[in-house]
This record gives structure tokens, C-alpha cells and sequence, in this order.
């Protein structure tokens, strides 16, 4: 399902982010010296932790192909030293353009500055840094995750209006480090801390993938016998958790509310089916817009410094409504 991208200019240049997702280069061609008349593009992708990575590597890779450009691709394995090899290889190959999605929102500085003195522009996608140095990439492209977090606890606060009760929350944190791990818990954090009775009682990270949401479920419900809310910061996660929750005799959606991000189509399924209660969108599909800025900032174009993905939530009946034309 295709959605509209709205471009927003953030004031002060990122000083403070909004945000916050190597192999072997996979790409074929020739590099941008060899006389070709293509944009080349390094993207170096975290890696394939989840449905919605592997969606967003999928309209990237589609996209650079629609838009005629090359693509030189490497997995990171979510790890920070793969990416940081990844983009010194592609500044060594000379490519045009460097764009990457950071595994984690520190210690880039170094390897951003031997692209900038290579004069190859680097965009970042899904996931910001936490650089002052805001002349080291030309633009962020992504989602507010800060955002998101609050829009899951909106969510929340509005669910128990009206109940005095003490409201037991667990948390599954994204990658320990990364921006959509941290800014989803600020948001969501920072929204129920005006009510006493939310209580997170549990949170630990999940690292974005299943079986890590489904193990960490596990000694969560044995820990703390008694969780009303199950803060997820994906739906991969949720998912895991789902298997935990069943597994202990306990019905997800109804003993255990339960809250994800992303809206991918596992997770969407499970909306519909009632063990899911509420999603925050955070779409993949970026692949597009990325082509986009990659050819403004190849052209010498000004580009804005933030463009935010415009999404938005489900609920059960909207999920049920959006599954057969959903694309991810």
C-alpha cells in the first residue's frame, strides 16, 4: 500500500535528531570510474532482523533498478563494524553516492569524514547518528520515532481512562543502541508518565527479531506474573512474544494488551485475529524516495536536511480492512 511522503525541513539541521535499521557487495557493473553513464550507490542495509528490513531492502533494491541507477548492496549482519567496512570499500571503489541505515546512532564520525574528504555524499535512511557535525551526510530520510512511541502511549493512556488501577507494563526495546530503540521508548515513556498508575515493570531489548521477543517474553512472564501491557518495539517481537504468552496458558490481546510498531503483514494478521491490540505504522517502504534525493543530491540539487515518512496506526477493524491490498 502505497502512502504519501511528506518532506519536512527540521530546524537546527538535525543538531538533535528526530530518529530513531558488511556483507559482500552483492552489486554488479561497473564502478562510477569505469566510464559508465549510471549514478552508482553504495547502500550498506543492517542487516535482516525482520519482515520490515526485508521489505525495505526489497523497495530499495526495486527502486534503484526502476530508477536506472547502480546499486552496490551489503548486509551488515546488525553489526556496526560490517557498515563501517562497507563504506570504506565503497569510498575506495569511488562510488557516486553512500547511503546507509545505522545499526547503531554512535561512532561514526571517523569513516563520515573520509567520505566527506572523498567528496562522495552520504544519505542515511530509517535511522539517524548522533553527530554534531551535521556537514557529514546531506540529508536523513526516515520515520520520527519518538513519534511512534507517543502515539503508542496515547494509545494506552486512552485504553484505560478511567480505571485508578495499577497498569503493569513490559517492554521490548529494539537494538540496544539504535535510534527507533531509543526514541520509541522516550515517546512512549515520556506519554504515560503523567498518570502513576503506568508502571513499567519489565524492559529489556529484543533486538528487533522474534525469537529474541519470544525468549525475552518467556522470562518476563516468569518473572512477573502479573503484566497487564506488552510494549513492543516491532511487530517481530510482538510476534515472538505471542508465542510466550501462549505458551504460558495466557491469551495475547485480552490477559496481555498488547501494543507493536511497523505494521507489517505478520503483524497486521495478528491485529486482525485479536492478539495484537494496537499497531503504530513505520513503513519500509523507502526505496522510492531514497532513488529520489539520490539523484537531487548527484545533480548538486539542495535537498532538505530531514524528510519524514508520513504514517499512521491501526486498529483491529483497520487492519482487517488494509490486509488484502497490504504490499509488506
Amino acid at each position: 500500500m502505497l502512502r504519501k511522503i511528506s518532506m519536512v525541513i527540521a530546524a537546527g539541521l538535525l543538531a538533535a535528531p528526530l530518529a530513531a535499521c558488511g556483507g559482500d557487495d552483492s552489486g554488479s557493473g561497473s564502478d562510477s570510474g569505469s566510464g559508465s553513464d549510471k549514478i552508482v550507490l553504495g547502500f550498506s542495509q543492517v542487516g535482516a532482523e525482520s519482515g520490515w528490513r526485508t521489505a525495505n531492502t526489497k523497495s530499495i533494491q526495486d527502486s534503484a533498478k526502476e530508477a536506472g541507477i547502480e546499486l552496490k548492496f551489503s548486509d551488515a549482519q546488525q553489526k556496526q563494524e560490517n557498515q563501517i567496512k562497507a563504506i570504506r570499500s565503497y569510498i575506495q571503489q569511488k562510488v557516486d553516492i553512500i547511503a546507509f541505515s545505522p545499526v547503531v546512532e554512535s561512532g561514526w564520525d571517523t569513516v563520515l569524514k573520509e567520505a566527506k574528504d572523498a567528496k562522495i555524499p552520504v544519505i542515511l535512511t530509517d535511522r539517524a547518528v548522533d553527530s554534531t557535525d551535521t556537514s557529514l551526510y546531506k540529508t536523513f530520510i526516515g520515520s520520527d520515532f519518538v513519534e511512534e512511541g507517543k502515539k503508542a502511549g496515547d494509545w494506552l493512556v486512552k485504553e484505560y481512562t478511567g480505571k485508578t488501577e495499577t497498569v503493569n507494563i513490559v517492554e521490548l526495546q529494539g537494538t540496544t543502541g539504535s535510534a527507533p530503540a531509543n526514541d520509541r521508548k522516550k515517546g512512549f515513556g515520556d506519554v504515560i508518565a503523567a498518570d502513576p498508575k503506568f508502571k513499567v515493570i519489565a524492559s529489556q531489548t529484543g533486538d528487533f527479531t522474534r525469537a529474541k521477543g519470544k525468549e525475552v517474553m518467556e522470562a518476563f512472564l516468569k518473572a512477573n506474573p502479573d503484566i497487564d501491557v506488552l510494549y513492543a518495539h516491532n511487530d517481530d517481537m510482538g510476534l515472538g512474544a505471542i508465542e510466550a504468552i501462549e505458551g504460558a496458558g495466557k491469551k495475547p490481546g485480552v490477559d496481555i494488551k498488547i501494543i507493536t510498531v511497523d505494521a507489517v503483514k505478520d503483524g497486521m494478521q495478528a491485529l486482525a485475529d485479536g492478539k495484537i491490540n494496537y499497531i503504530v505504522e513505520c513503513s519500509p517502504l523507502l526505496g522510492p524516495q531514497l532513488m529520489d534525493l539520490v539523484e537531487k543530491v548527484h545533480a548538486g540539487e539542495t535537498v532538505p536536511a530531514r524528510v519524514v515518512t508520513e504514517e499512521t496506526t491501526f486498529t483491529q477493524e483497520q487492519a482487517k480492512a488494509v490486509l488484502p491490498s497490504r504490499q509488506y
